[in-house]
Order: C-alpha cells, then sequence, then structure tokens
C-alpha cells in the first residue's frame, strides 16, 4: 500500500472508528434525538466526520486501497467511497464548526445519510451486526478499541 502514512492503528481499529461514524451518519433518529438535542457522549457531526476519514485518509484517496485490510471488498469500499465525499462536500460547504442543524436542513442531507446507510449496513452485515442498533458512545468505543 505505498504511500499511506505509517500508523501503528490495527486495521480493526480503523474499521470500528469508520463503522462507528457511518452508524452515526447513518440515523436520522440518532442526529435528531441525540446530536441536535446536545446529549453528551457521542461527539458531532464533525467528530464523526473526523473519524471516518482520519486515519484511513479516505478525504486525500479512496476506500479501495484498504481492500483487505479495512473493507473486505471493492463493493464495501465503493460505498463508503460515496457516503464520505457526500457528507465531505456539505461540510466544506456548511463549515466544520456548523451547528447540527445546518447539516440537517442541508439539501444534500438526505442523500448523505442515505450513502452512509447503504455503508453502514454492508459493513455491518459482513461483520455479523445487526444494523439497527442504536449508535454506541464514544466512551464504549473507546473500550472496543483499545489495543489488546
Amino acid at each position: 500500500m505505498g504511500g499511506m502514512p505509517l500508523n501503528d492503528m490495527p486495521w480493526w481499529r480503523w474499521r470500528s472508528n469508520v463503522r462507528s461514524a457511518l452508524h452515526m451518519l447513518s440515523d436520522p433518529d440518532f442526529q435528531r434525538n441525540v446530536w441536535l438535542a446536545g446529549q453528551e457522549g457521542y461527539g458531532d457531526v464533525t467528530d464523526a466526520v473526523y473519524r471516518l476519514v482520519e486515519d484511513t485518509w479516505l478525504d486525500n484517496w479512496s476506500a479501495e486501497k484498504y481492500v483487505g485490510t479495512i473493507f473486505r471488498d471493492s463493493q464495501e469500499a465503493a460505498l463508503v467511497d460515496t457516503a464520505v465525499l457526500r457528507v465531505l462536500r456539505i461540510m466544506h460547504q456548511v463549515g466544520p464548526d456548523a451547528h447540527v442543524s445546518a447539516y440537517l436542513e442541508h439539501q444534500g442531507w438526505p442523500d448523505a445519510v442515505r450513502a452512509a446507510r447503504d455503508a453502514h449496513i454492508r459493513l455491518a452485515a459482513s461483520d455479523g451486526d445487526d444494523p439497527d442498533v442504536p449508535p454506541r458512545s464514544l466512551d464504549v468505543l473507546r473500550i472496543m478499541t483499545r489495543a489488546a
């Protein structure tokens, strides 16, 4: 995987972060009841986007680079790429520090949510998880991604 930054983070932690972000970005009820309501423990839209692209650099290159590591196949990668592009386009338009309502009210948000949902369902199914359980808090994610 030439050109990727050296990082000691294991692939399963990357996948957990990507899945967590996609899960939150794909759930309109969660967005209204948690993000919009200002509930603590789940971050915000910017935090979810950061987890999506932070270590993977999916804002700079295709998820296809990670097939065989973070992603199981090209279909997963393509769905993730679509979600990343739609969410980042909105983030660039409204700004990373915008209030949650600016994202939720953006005309492209329903398409971004749908793309995130498609990717979330595919990744959850590949991992044998129920895609419809509520997103986990960031504290639970931290516990799950501790180094073994």
